[in-house]
Formats: structure tokens, C-alpha cells, sequence
């Protein structure tokens, strides 16, 4: 099996407001321990147009194109990771380092490149919109971390309750002797999936206890800023907590990613 390689992670952002603090991602950089830096860029900077009318989409291009060059020059890589801070414009921004697990970086680069550049088409209910905008973060931040791929996802709760059983926890992986799983839940929109959770995760995990002799640990990724002074909001809460399924929002997905790291690797 390929050895995971510890890579760094860095975000290149067009932010022309920095009181608004608004952004679009531009491009990134994953920087491998051994081998040649992997740049990616958008393919079309015409975006930027849509967050910044008066953004000068011909300098964009030719410092997309002035990066590829230089990239694609092994002696430059090195002058330009150390002088690309400086290049930098007000909007043209570099994001701090994450890391990131991988096999390969050229393919996680492709990966990443899918996840924070492309543009995602067509709209779904407000209420799968709303999971989903949860999901695509948890996807996103585990991908960043390198253990996606390592990880279980759509987890068949059938598998430990019962045939037809229709739930599917959305990831999860083993640590240990505890299983921890993760699934999105919008509760603002959607309290009744948090009673079906609520119900089923019970005899999943019992099921869990039985067939893999381990503890199963259920957090419920919610919406950031959460009002949980409304009262169906506290009833969803009330009952995921009755059943020991923890909360958490978005905004910590990238603790429980670095979690994952560990954890992951120490298996």
C-alpha cells in the first residue's frame, strides 16, 4: 500500500472587499514533502465578475498564466513559493497552510482543485439544499485533511438494525475500539430527520456492539449560528441528546478533520 504523504494545503483567493470579507477561490497550491509543488487554477476567471464587477480580469489571467510558468519551471518553484506573498496583490490572497493525507498528490490535487474551484450547477428544495450545503462542507474538509478516502461513507444502518432500514449515515471511521460517525442534519429546516436518527441510532449501535465488538459514536453536524432559543430546534436537539447522538456545528468540521488525522494514522 502507497505511503500517505503529509502534504500542506494553501488556498489562493480573490477577496476585493476586506471589510465585507467576501471571496471566491482562484486557485490552490498542495505543497508535497518530496516531490514538485501541484498548482491549480480556475479555468475560467470570468467568476470574479460576479463578485467584483471591476476586477481586472486580463491581470488576473496573465498572473494565472505568470504562475503556471513559473511552476512548470523546476528551477523557479522554490523563488516562487518564497516571493509569491509578496507578489500578491490587496485582493489576490493566500490563504494559511492545512494539511493533507495522500497517496497521491497530483490526483488529490485534481480532487481539491474539483471541490474548491468548480462551479456547482442546479438547485435543489431548500431543505436538501440546506443538507447538503453541510454535507459538501464535511466532504470538503475531510478531502482537505487527506482522510476522505480512508473513511466509510453512506454507512448502511440496515447492515446492524435490520433489512430495509432506509438510513445512511453520511461517513465514519474506526478508531480504536470506538466507530465515530458523522452525519449533516439541518435542524432549522428539518426536525423530523433528526427524530428518524434519533430512532434508529439506538439499535445501530447496538448492532454495532454486536457484529464489530466496538462502540458507536454519532455526531450530528448542524447549521452554524444555530437558534436554539426556537422551539423545534431545541425539541431536535432534545431528543439527538436523549438518544447520545452529540451536536456540533459546521464551524468545527476542521477540528474533527485534524481529529481524523490522528487517529486515521494511528491505525
Amino acid at each position: 500500500m502507497p505511503e500517505l504523504q503529509n502534504c500542506k494545503l494553501f488556498l489562493l483567493r480573490y477577496a476585493p472587499d476586506a471589510v465585507r470579507n467576501e471571496f471566491i477561490n482562484v486557485g490552490l497550491i498542495l505543497l508535497p514533502p518530496d516531490s514538485p509543488p501541484e498548482l491549480r487554477l480556475v479555468k475560467d476567471w470570468s467568476r470574479v465578475s460576479v463578485l467584483d464587477p471591476r476586477a481586472d480580469l486580463e491581470m488576473l489571467q496573465a498572473f494565472g498564466d505568470e504562475l503556471r510558468l513559473r511552476f512548470n519551471n523546476e528551477e523557479d518553484r522554490e523563488l516562487t513559493l518564497q516571493k509569491m506573498q509578496d507578489w500578491l496583490s490587496n485582493s489576490l490572497q493566500i490563504g494559511e497552510s492545512k494539511a493533507c493525507l495522500t497517496e497521491s498528490p497530483r490526483e488529490e490535487a485534481d480532487e481539491l482543485a474539483r471541490i474548491y474551484l468548480e462551479v456547482r450547477k442546479g438547485r435543489a428544495s431548500r431543505s436538501e439544499s440546506a443538507r447538503q450545503i453541510i454535507l459538501r462542507r464535511m466532504e470538503r474538509e475531510f478531502k482537505a485533511a487527506g482522510v476522505w478516502q480512508a473513511m466509510s461513507q453512506k454507512i448502511l444502518a440496515a447492515k446492524y438494525t435490520q433489512s430495509g432500514d432506509p438510513l445512511k449515515i453520511d461517513c465514519g471511521y474506526s478508531a480504536g475500539s470506538v466507530i465515530k460517525m458523522f452525519h449533516a442534519i439541518p435542524l432549522n429546516s428539518d426536525v423530523n430527520s433528526a427524530k428518524a436518527l434519533a430512532f434508529t441510532f439506538p439499535r445501530m449501535a447496538e448492532g454495532i456492539r454486536r457484529l464489530e465488538g466496538k462502540q458507536a459514536q454519532l455526531t450530528a453536524i448542524v447549521e452554524d449560528g444555530l437558534n436554539r432559543e426556537d422551539q423545534n430546534v431545541s425539541y431536535a436537539l432534545g431528543i439527538l441528546e436523549s438518544q447520545n447522538i452529540q451536536t456540533a456545528p459546521s464551524a468545527e468540521l476542521p477540528h474533527f478533520a485534524a481529529v481524523a488525522v490522528r487517529e486515521i494514522r494511528a491505525t
